[in-house]
């Protein structure tokens, strides 16, 4: 038995993560300005979508069915025999649901499909969950447990956002609360439910109270545990890294990442974002 692993470009995946594993395959989402697409992370750099973000028309797509298919080509070429796809939330993305539909006659691989029902970070934490296990020589049919295990009870994903205009007009609102936020500086917390949806964790006046609550929230889940942490940003690098910081001296962290938002999913969020992503260590 030889497993792939098969993820979609909002797991949010360093290029040096994803070249230094050799049985994992990312396909890219794509992004739209003007009608024109560009592949996610590959074409287009998240610098040069904030900063057409209010200006051009920019939407986001599937990835292409074309790379869906080279992926495939290329994972039975190499000898693998059995296929683990992990895909952003369902309800979030049509990503899983084209690509099942693009393995559904596949006959030549042994295929196993997750949902995650989160995205970036969340996502990503998944994936790398599941290349450990397959390290570990973990059968197929054992993993998906582990990775529920993982999403629903061992991590925990969550962010704020500095406006809601960006989700409404990508139409990812969700269950998010606050029409009215903007008016009143009320800044949400926002989650991803078992559902697959965006949901209102908690709210605050402002963005820094917003930051001190989603500090509080780690502390309730983890409390002393050893925690692997992951800060997204969308264009302010400097103030993740300073939350990073801060955060290291609350929680008992073994390793922090700070990464910037893949663009194809700072185009919902706009460039004000901040995420935490943090995850149990075994």
């Amino acid at each position: 038995m030889k497993i792939a692993v098969l993820t979609d470009s909002a797991a949010n995946l360093s290029h040096e993560f994803i070249n230094k594993n050799e049985n994992l395959f990312v396909v890219p989402l794509m992004i739209v300005i003007n009608g024109k697409e560009f592949r996610d992370g590959v074409e287009i750099e998240a610098k040069e979508v904030y900063e057409k973000l209010d200006t051009h028309k920019i939407t986001t797509s599937l990835p292409s069915a074309l790379d869906v298919e080279e992926k495939i080509k290329t994972i039975k070429k190499l000898g693998y025999t059995d296929l683990l796809v992990i895909n952003i939330s369902s309800g979030l993305s049509g990503t899983f649901n084209a690509i099942r539909l693009a393995l559904q006659e596949e006959k030549d691989l042994n295929v196993l499909q997750y949902d995650t029902l989160t995205l970036a970070g969340g996502e990503g934490v998944i994936v790398k969950y599941a290349l450990e296990l397959i390290a570990k020589k973990t059968p197929m049919k054992d993993i998906l447990p582990k990775l529920d295990q993982m999403r629903h009870q061992d991590s925990l994903a969550f962010y704020t956002i500095n406006t809601l205009k960006y989700l409404k007009a990508g139409g990812r609102i969700g269950k998010v609360e606050g029409t009215i936020g903007d008016l009143l500086h009320i800044k949400p917390v926002i989650t991803v439910n078992d559902e697959g949806e965006y949901v209102t964790l908690s709210k605050a006046f402002g963005l820094k109270r917003s930051l001190l609550k989603m500090k509080s929230i780690l502390q309730e889940k983890f409390g002393d545990k050893l925690i692997d942490l992951i800060v997204h940003y969308g264009d302010n690098e400097e103030e993740a890294k300073e939350l990073a910081d801060k955060l290291r001296n609350s929680l008992n962290i073994r390793n922090v990442e700070v990464i910037r938002l893949t663009p194809v999913l700072g185009v919902h969020t706009g460039p004000e974002i901040y995420a935490y992503i943090a995850n149990l260590v075994e």
